[in-house]
């Protein structure tokens, strides 16, 4: 399977995004309905960037002058905004070459002062720790002054960042005014749009006060951070495609499922939910086994079951919106694909009904134990 980003992909979701700012919905989901409905009877695509990264309270930002997107000409550097690469396509499946891989030295104080930057971005989440350790390599310091622009609107991408500590405006062209749509304190990250969809800087990104960031080139961006999650997906596709309750979700959707799903690892022995805890979500065992217990009003455990790869778990909490029936441990070395609550309900919907008949077996069974 090749992962290539559609021609116009990129121009739709800035287009949506830029409505999105403009109209402020109270319902995300009805407003994209009747966003993309119209945008198929019309027919007529925009090209208005946008930044993604907003505030709820902010303004919109309305519609930025087309004219600044004129490509300028600037020598290159690493620390320099690039041009003309928008027509690159990137093919995950095909990259397997690891001899562009970059590092920069840095002391033991950076190395923590970088991992704790980074340990809450979500474009991380789906990394195992040696990729971790790929991303903290292959980041560079900046040091930025107050006012200083780290992109530029309309500039093809060529770093990705992450805030080390300061103050940053994001500002979006509009009738040739520059507006604040949103301001980053100490903490965050930017610029991937650009690199993942081969489109030009959608906003700019101004210091406003000293700061330090770290930066990440765009081949090593797109080596370890795209790569790894078309691998993710792959993966977890393959796994749900095992599963015999998904059988009812649409090629899509499990698609959707597979990457909203993350890693979670488990040693012998090691707790993975306790009964009577609240439920943030459920699980698909990916590897090795796990033992399902139950507790007993005189202090002891039942055990009512053993699963291995290609079973789930969790899923009677939130089903029935109540705390954790039910005790589950690993078995010697266990992985697990976690799904949080949030996206349970959106992702799963076609197959509640197979779980709620699932649960009541299970129910049925417990209380007559």
């Amino acid at each position: 399977m090749s992962l290539e980003i559609p021609d116009g992909l990129g121009d739709l979701l800035r287009d949506f995004t830029v409505a999105v700012l403009r109209d402020k919905p109270n319902d995300l989901y009805d407003f994209a309905v009747d966003y993309f409905s119209k945008v198929k009877e019309t027919r007529k695509p925009k090209s208005i960037p946008m930044y993604v990264i907003v505030d709820e309270d902010d303004e919109g930002a309305g519609e930025p002058d087309k004219e600044q997107f004129k490509p300028k000409t600037r020598k290159y550097n690493r620390y320099a905004r690039r041009q003309s690469v928008s027509a690159e396509r990137y093919d995950p499946e095909a990259d397997d070459d690891d001899e562009d891989k970059v590092i920069y030295p840095k002391t033991d104080e950076q190395r923590e002062r970088l991992t704790e930057a980074v340990c809450g971005i979500l474009l991380f989440r789906c990394l195992e720790p040696e990729q971790m350790q790929d991303v903290i390599d292959a980041m560079f310091e900046k040091s930025v002054k107050p006012g200083e622009y780290v992109i530029h609107q309309g500039d093809d991408g060529d770093n990705f960042y992450v805030i080390d500590h300061g103050l940053y405006d994001v500002l979006v062209n509009v009738n040739g005014q520059e507006k604040k749509i949103h301001r980053f304190d100490n903490k965050g990250s930017f610029g991937e749009l650009a690199l993942m969809y081969n489109m030009p800087r959608s906003a700019s990104i101004v210091a406003v006060s000293d700061g330090v960031l770290w930066a990440m080139d765009r081949n090593s961006f797109r080596r370890i951070i795209l790569r790894s999650a078309f691998k993710k997906r792959k993966m977890y596709e393959e796994l749900l495609e095992n599963v015999t309750m998904l059988k009812s979700l649409e090629p899509y959707e499990r698609m959707n499922l597979a990457d909203a799903l993350v890693t979670r690892n488990y040693h012998d022995g090691e707790t993975i939910i306790a009964q009577g805890d609240e439920a943030d979500g459920m699980y698909f065992v990916e590897s090795g086994m796990i033992r399902v217990t139950i507790n007993h009003p005189d202090g002891g455990e039942e055990e009512v079951g053993r699963h291995g790869a290609g079973k789930y778990f969790g899923e009677l909490a939130l089903i029935e919106n109540k705390p954790r029936s039910a005790n589950v441990y690993a078995i010697g070395k266990v992985k697990v694909a976690f799904l949080e609550r949030d996206s349970f309900e959106r992702l799963l919907g076609p197959c509640l009904d197979i779980m709620k008949r699932n649960s009541e077996i299970y129910k049925n069974y417990t209380e007559t134990s």
